[in-house]
């Protein structure tokens, strides 16, 4: 199994319009730096599902029948703003969801295309020989992480998030992932800043990773402020905990 990062960063990605910090500037002279709005890909036994839908080009980088389906972890638009050029096309696709009555927008009036499904936390489906967990997770919509299990192969994809629900953190200990994606927005002490706590920073999700020792951690929907505070802090990082890039993809049960 292999995710490809297409997005991995947070809402108004990286460079963020506006903004000279240091990352920004970086990203501005150096594509390697951008982040576009979270996006992946997994691809195992000759399955390909989209993991949310954030980058806006996305109907045009897969042909009709390049993908089984679309997860999405929840309707914001940062991770639906593709399905908007999508849904004017012909055929049918299948988009797994959360239960949500208000969706994005006109989402659920005018999906052309697209079929939504909703799913419920901790009902496992399949998809071809992949086999599929929801779990909830704590954000301001409902919103589900996917853990993907293939051949004994395990990746858990949590976005958007504040924190694990018990449930949710018993199920990761049994499960034992290889790999977790996990939303990690902000640099250390800022996921507080004004009263606003949906997402993680730094200092929760290297906690996290200690409660997971034996699973290697991925972190992505990267804001502007935690690239800007990895540059003066290059060594923050190491050993089972790596920061998601643009265009790159990981083999799922490797070693770190």
């Amino acid at each position: 199994m292999r995710i490809s990062f297409l997005g991995s960063g947070a809402a108004g990605g990286v460079p963020l319009w506006g903004c000279d910090c240091p990352a920004c500037q970086r990203a501005r002279t150096d594509q390697h730096f951008m982040r576009r709005p979270n996006c992946a890909l997994v691809e195992a036994g000759g399955v390909r599902l989209l993991l949310d839908a954030g980058v806006m080009d996305i109907a045009e980088r897969f042909a009709p029948d390049a993908l089984a389906a679309i997860l999405l972890t929840h309707f914001h638009a940062d991770h639906v703003q593709g399905l908007f050029h999508w849904r004017w096309g012909v055929g049918e696709l299948d988009v797994y969801a959360p239960h949500d009555s208000e969706g994005c927008a006109d989402l659920y009036k005018y999906p052309g295309p697209l079929k939504f499904m909703h799913r419920t936390k901790f009902e496992a489906f399949e998809i071809g020989d992949l086999r599929i967990t929801p779990v909830p997770l704590v954000h301001s919509k409902p919103t589900l992480g996917y853990c993907i299990e293939y051949e004994g192969v395990r990746l858990a994809y949590l976005t958007d998030s504040r924190e694990l629900p018990p449930k949710t953190a018993e199920f990761l200990r049994d499960w034992q992932a290889h790999t977790i994606c996990l939303d990690c927005t902000y640099p250390p002490g800022m996921s507080s800043v004004n009263g606003a706590r949906n997402h993680f920073d730094l200092s929760e999700a290297l906690a996290l990773s200690d409660a997971y020792p034996d699973s290697r951690l991925v972190l992505m929907h990267i804001g502007h402020q935690l690239d800007a505070w990895l540059i003066n802090h290059p060594d923050a990082l190491g050993g089972r905990v790596s920061v998601a890039r643009d265009g790159v993809t990981l083999d799922i049960g490797a070693p770190c």
